[in-house]
């Protein structure tokens, strides 16, 4: 189970950087690195501009569950060591 949690954590720093790489050009320095401190922005940023730039969608939905994973597994992760 933790092996899965690292590989959607690797996952969602990808996706995470992908969508920064197609984000400075795009909306300038101060957007990038307001998506750099807030991942949730790069996050919405890309599934607004999903449909502008190419592959950015098939990024986005392995984003979506890469975070839906993480979410699973850090909960089942804390369960577990909570004795439960």
């Amino acid at each position: 189970m933790v092996i899965l949690a690292y590989l959607a954590w690797l996952v969602n720093l990808v996706c995470w950087i992908f969508v920064l790489t197609k984000m400075f050009p795009a909306k300038g320095a101060l957007h990038g690195i307001l998506a750099i401190l807030c991942g949730l922005y790069a996050f919405i940023w890309g599934w607004q501009n999903s449909s502008k730039y190419e592959n950015m969608r098939n990024v986005m939905i392995v984003w979506s569950i890469a975070v839906v994973v993480s979410a699973i597994t850090n909960q089942a992760a804390i369960s577990s060591a909570m004795g439960g």
